[in-house]
């Protein structure tokens, strides 16, 4: 089996659990969602955003070959660089929709927030790093999209246009086409075996499912219909 063949695999458990395919994102393309709605949503998702950097760092510290290490770094500075690290920008969109920083930070969330974590970080630390690196590729891949769509939904129905409130969006339009592409060669290089490739898939469909999850909780605890993204 060649690289085109096995990879698309990896694409395959990503697309049947596609963001933008999930009930709450359908509906906020919709303008279907009430601020409350969004806001329950910030809190319930930042925990992911929060620890995004220690996954990262985890896939970085598995990785023995220094040119793919370094690319990986570029990711991890970008997260926690300076005053506009990434977990601020996610706090800045909080603050767009009118929530306060303690309001995200220091609230108790659902089970599927805590079980999204815990699988990306078991996911990170595994020894192999194409497990990490999967993982990582699962959920960058998707979001340059899902900012899109973020950002115009946003405007278009919640009035929302501040910078501050859509930098988060803003920033992983672009960063996350690079650092999709560039997790993919790393995992094409590495995989060289058979199971490499499964433990691949595996880490890929694992990480979809637990964001999906994730948003499952949210829906559920907002009492949000399926049909309303029909």
């Amino acid at each position: 089996m060649n690289n085109s063949q096995w990879w698309e695999a990896v694409e395959m458990v990503i697309r049947e659990h596609s963001l933008l395919k999930h009930p709450f994102y359908q509906a906020w393309q919709g303008g279907l969602l009430s601020l409350e709605d969004l806001r329950h949503y910030a809190v319930q998702y930042y925990p992911h955003v929060a620890q995004f950097p220690r996954y990262v760092s985890a896939v970085h510290s598995n990785i023995s070959d220094p040119a793919l290490r370094r690319l990986v770094l570029e990711n991890l500075i970008e997260e926690e660089r300076g005053e506009n690290n990434h977990p601020e920008l996610w706090l800045r969109f909080a603050e767009g929709l009118g929530l306060g920083r303690e309001e995200v930070t220091g609230v108790l969330v659902q089970p599927e927030t805590l079980q999204c974590v815990r699988t990306f970080m078991e996911l990170a630390r595994k020894p192999n790093p194409v497990a990490g690196l999967s993982a990582l590729y699962a959920y960058e891949s998707q979001i340059p999209a899902v900012s899109a769509t973020k950002i115009q939904g946003l405007r278009d129905f919640y009035g929302i246009t501040q910078d501050s409130a859509v930098e988060f969006f803003r920033v992983h339009e672009k960063a996350d086409v690079r650092h999709s592409r560039q997790e993919r060669d790393a995992v094409l290089s590495l995989a060289v075996s058979e199971r490499d490739r499964e433990e691949a898939i595996v880490s890929a469909d694992k990480a979809s499912q637990a964001v999906w999850k994730l948003l499952d909780g949210v829906v559920r605890d907002r009492h949000i219909s399926a049909a309303c993204a029909a």
